[in-house]
């Protein structure tokens, strides 16, 4: 797994030979930082990555002018892997890793974040809570944007802050503001 563009492109995440982290495939990474940067000027802002695994949006994003990413896994793996890729890329200063349930992160952080990308388990128990959790809680900057990477089986349009969605086969890309 790839950094595809900015100026760590090229350069390899680091990950564990677990199966039970779903990368983003390069395919939708593509796509989604097309259409973000169409609407969104990258340089400086503040990334949050929810259910990070290893990583490949966050550090995409510092890759393209993000000036600070943030990390949120429970799991041992993901974050070495997370930790050692910051390491390799000499970032660590800009980089968070949080050790913590995503749920319990949002009700507790105060931070102000411009991108907040959120791939849960496609197997996630309530997708709409979590979604509300995250505009409840105050994470997402004025005119930022929530991504939330799922299966195309679930439809959010009914959402207040629902902007729009693709998709890459089974999986769905859905775009709140």
């Amino acid at each position: 797994m790839k950094i595809q563009s900015g100026i760590y492109k090229g350069r390899n995440l680091q990950r564990s030979t677990t199966g039970s982290i779903r990368p983003c495939s390069s395919r939708v990474k593509k796509s989604l930082f097309d259409i973000v940067s169409v609407r969104m000027e990258l340089a400086g802002i503040h990334v949050l990555d929810l259910f990070a695994g290893f990583g490949s949006l966050g550090y995409e994003a510092l890759s393209r002018g993000a000036e600070e990413a943030t990390f949120v896994d429970t799991s041992v793996q993901s974050l070495k892997s997370l930790k050692e890729t910051a390491a390799e890329l000499g970032i660590a200063s800009s980089v968070s890793i949080v050790k913590r349930d995503v749920e319990q992160f949002i009700k507790t952080e105060k931070g102000s974040y411009a991108i907040i990308f959120c791939d849960p388990p496609y197997s996630w128990r309530d997708y709409r809570a979590l979604i509300r959790d995250i505009f409840k809680s105050g994470l997402l900057a004025q005119n930022g944007m929530l991504l939330i990477e799922h299966s195309n089986r679930h439809g959010f349009e009914d959402e207040k802050h629902y902007a729009f969605h693709k998709d890459y086969g089974m999986t769905r890309v859905t775009f709140f503001c």
